[in-house]
């Protein structure tokens, strides 16, 4: 009930046409002006020195991030990350994952869209570090 409610506001400011323009105009700037690394890390970019500067949070749901998920995430799930924007770090990498990186992408589109450029998405996934990452610690 409570995602009908909000989908259907969300209809509703769209349908008001200024405001459907005004966020066509943003996301088309941003995606024009984004490259194709823009927002996005390697598995294989995640050395040592890359991993502990990095903020990792795990955007799956609390029981995946519970059976296992990369050593020091936090958990915000990945449709929770915009109006929990301000519990990530403004300065430094803040790497977003899930199991293959589709529902963390759309948490760093997301992210991005809201002016947190220091917002990556794990291409891949956790899958792909567990699989390709260039570090794993002990943990």
């Amino acid at each position: 009930m409570k995602h009908l409610l909000r989908t259907t506001a969300l209809l509703a400011l769209l349908a008001s046409g200024a405001v459907a323009d005004e966020l066509v105009d943003e996301i088309t700037g941003y995606m024009d002006f984004a490259t194709y690394e823009a927002g996005i890390i390697l598995p294989e970019q995640l050395t040592e020195d890359v991993f502990g500067s990095v903020t990792f949070v795990d955007t799956r749901n609390a029981e995946q991030f519970e059976a296992g998920t990369i050593p020091g995430a936090i958990n915000i799930e990945w449709r929770d990350v915009p109006a929990r924007l301000d519990e990530l770090p403004e300065t430094g990498m803040v790497v977003l994952l899930c199991n293959t990186g589709s529902l963390s992408a759309q948490a760093t589109f997301a992210a991005r869209l809201m002016g947190r450029e220091n917002v990556l998405v794990l291409q891949t996934g956790l899958i792909g570090w567990q699989e390709r990452g260039a570090y794993k610690p002990d943990a």
